[in-house]
């Protein structure tokens, strides 16, 4: 793995996720977050990745195998997982702050460390294409994920903010 594919996939992950935080904080413009909290939201969503992947793992192997077609129980313990440390991340590192003031902060944060979380997992998605060389797999994955996983993270994080918003 050379440092360019390194590069071109973190920026592969990272350049979409900043697209739709771009327009999700264009949507809270009359209220803005503090740009500090932001950035340390998605970077705490960035690190639930690395709590996430060992976690998976063992699910992986306690709930019938890592094979290239998931079983629907491995599926829903990773997904668990991922809502789960999202949530923790975001309440350890910001809800407890006094700039979180209305219900829709909730929901502002836990999209943003859902995008932190994808941005990671897309370039992690991306390193073996683009360290084989595949740089057309490689972006036709990322447009792939753009849509389906960031999309997904965002809804699944969102749901959670409504709840603790209400």
């Amino acid at each position: 793995m050379t440092s360019v594919s390194v590069v071109y996939a973190f920026l592969a992950g990272i350049v979409p996720a900043f697209v739709w935080l771009l327009f999700l904080l264009r949507e809270d413009a009359k209220n803005p977050e503090p740009k500090r909290l932001i950035a340390l939201a998605f970077l705490a969503g960035m690190g639930a990745v690395l709590l996430a992947l060992p976690l998976e793992h063992m699910a992986c192997l306690n709930l019938g195998g890592c094979t290239a077609t998931p079983t629907t129980p491995v599926i829903l313990a990773w997904a668990l997982i991922e809502e789960v440390l999202k949530y923790l991340v975001v309440a350890g590192a910001i809800l407890w702050r006094k700039d979180v003031d209305e219900p829709l902060d909730f929901v502002v944060y836990m999209i943003t460390a859902a995008l932190g979380f994808a941005a990671l997992e897309n370039a992690l998605f991306l390193m073996a294409p683009f360290a084989a060389g595949q740089y057309m797999q490689g972006f036709l994955t990322d447009d792939l994920r753009f849509v389906g996983s960031t999309l997904l993270h965002i809804m699944g994080s969102s749901v959670v903010g409504f709840a603790l918003a209400f």
